[in-house]
């Protein structure tokens, strides 16, 4: 599907073309079908607030874009991730969809006939994607300075970032959910324990993977089949972690516990988990790349914090995966502990270190402002909507949306974003209405951001219609009912597949 080419443009040209659209061409009422749908599930229609802009391709080559729809656009709300579209495409203009983190390796030691006899230190950046195959990159990079075997310690330091943004946090009490993984710029595998379920092509039991490997880590499987269906399969389920309580991590042994049932109509289920401290995770985790890549220790690592000593000789830097690569996962996937730490990364890279929350809004301000955006209602707290107090105008995240049509990343920013019916969070949305348009040549399609918290429904994105128009949408539910309220979000945006409204509805 193409789009508008990036323009360069004032966005301050786009908000007076809004702010002096001739008010008979606004909408200022829902859609029947979306007012029917909150109705039905008890939400009143204040506790939704909606803008939709059309982007308009002009003759003379500037991009513009017209109010079609205004409900309650103006007033603050929690936008839940929808608010990763905020970092994400600020991190794209102001690091670049090329930036890459850096993971710097020192020593203490000396590289001598294959052994490195002295500590290795790890110096975080805040690497978002520091997973088992990215590490096994950096093994193989180690053993190409001939290193075969490690005589010392592991030390990491996280100086990186400021304490408190590292501290365990919930808005729900579930600590050991992957969602709530606190930053850190050692981050490895989002610390979490992903396991998978499934029972077994030749025998009646249940095979449980998981990834990433770590030393000294084994399954106890207790799980029995039973003939049920895959529905709240994780109820049946109890699991736990135990370790031996030894000081020296190196030598602590970890069970995974399985107890319980699961169906048997269930495949390859996903059972994630966040059960390790991140300085065990990290230590188990690095200790089994190595040792999978052929490498040895004299003796198991215990895994520290500390900071590189001056003396210290730098060994290695590693690169991660590009910057777009990561605003790919964040949108799609919506992973808030890798929006949050995008966040820190403005901070560290703009301000300095320790990077903060605090520092990390001051960046994205300022690009607002250079972008001749003023968002005086805007409470950034983590980045990622993961907040109770996060806040944005409707209107305000669809002028973000406009803007982003104009800029060099923005279409790395628009791929990014969920397509409805075919991958990440809107994988499954729109399926019925979208058949409908299947004999069409040019298909109509919906790449959408979503947010979800107890008390919040939020979808923010584009909508190609079936007559190619392009609309920016945004939509907040803030209702205690909020999680009845997918069904009118999908209204709305199916109204604007159709076209939404007719002249003569404008009017």
């Amino acid at each position: 599907m193409s789009l508008l080419k990036p323009l360069k443009i004032l966005t301050l040209l786009l908000v007076c073309q809004l702010a002096h659209a001739a008010p008979e061409q606004i909408l200022h009422s829902l859609p029947k079908a979306v007012l029917s749908s909150l109705e039905k599930n008890q939400i009143s229609p204040e506790a939704m607030g909606v803008s939709v802009m059309e982007i308009l391709k002009t003759g003379s080559g500037k991009s513009e874009a017209r109010a079609v729809l205004d409900w309650n656009a103006s007033k603050p709300m929690n936008p839940a991730s929808t608010m990763k579209l905020l970092t994400t495409l600020t991190s794209l203009e102001v690091l670049g969809p090329g930036y890459r983190w850096r993971t710097n390796l020192y020593t203490d030691g000396l590289i001598r006939q294959g052994v490195l006899k002295g500590n290795l230190y790890l110096q975080g950046s805040g690497d978002p994607k520091l997973i088992p195959e990215e590490l096994a990159k950096m093994m193989q990079a180690l053993q190409n300075l001939g290193i075969q075997k490690i005589d010392g310690n592991l030390v990491f330091d996280r100086s990186a970032y400021a304490k408190e943004v590292m501290e365990q946090q919930s808005i729900d009490g579930e600590e050991s959910r992957a969602y709530n993984v606190s930053p850190d710029p050692l981050l490895y595998s989002f610390r979490t324990l992903s396991f998978t379920l499934s029972k077994s092509r030749t025998a009646d039991f249940i095979d449980v993977s998981y990834t990433p490997t770590l030393s000294q880590l084994t399954i106890n499987n207790q799980l029995r089949l039973v003939n049920q269906s895959c529905d709240n399969w994780k109820k049946g389920i109890a699991f736990d972690l135990i370790g031996n309580n030894k000081q020296n991590i190196g030598e602590k042994i970890l069970t995974a516990n399985f107890n319980g049932y699961f169906p048997a109509a269930c495949t390859n289920a996903a059972y994630n988990v966040v059960a390790i401290d991140a300085n065990t995770f990290l230590t188990k985790g690095f200790s089994a790349a190595w040792e999978q890549s052929g490498g040895t220790w004299a003796q198991a690592p215990d895994g520290q914090d500390g900071t590189v000593p001056v003396s210290a000789r730098p060994l290695l830097q590693f690169e991660g995966i590009k910057l777009a690569d990561d605003v790919q996962d964040i949108n799609k996937f919506s992973n808030n502990v890798m929006a949050r730490q995008v966040l820190l990364t403005l901070a560290l890279e703009k301000v300095g270190k320790p990077a903060s929350v605090e520092n990390g809004d001051l960046v994205i301000r300022s690009w607002l402002k250079k972008m001749n955006l003023q968002f005086p209602e805007l409470v950034i707290e983590n980045g990622a909507g993961l907040s109770r107090n996060e806040a944005i105008t409707p209107e305000h995240m669809n002028q973000l949306l406009v803007l982003a049509r104009s800029l060099p990343t923005g279409d790395i920013f628009y791929n990014s974003l969920p397509i409805a019916g075919v991958d990440g969070t809107m994988r499954n949305r729109l399926l019925v209405q979208l058949r409908k348009f299947l004999h069409l040549q040019k298909k109509p399609e919906a790449r959408i951001k979503t947010g979800s918290l107890s008390d919040v429904r939020s979808i923010s994105g584009y909508v190609v219609s079936k007559s190619g128009k392009i609309y920016a949408v945004t939509s907040f539910i803030n209702d205690p009912n909020a999680n009845r309220g997918i069904e009118a979000q999908d209204q709305l945006l199916s109204w604007l597949l159709e076209d939404g409204p007719e002249p003569k509805q404008a009017r």
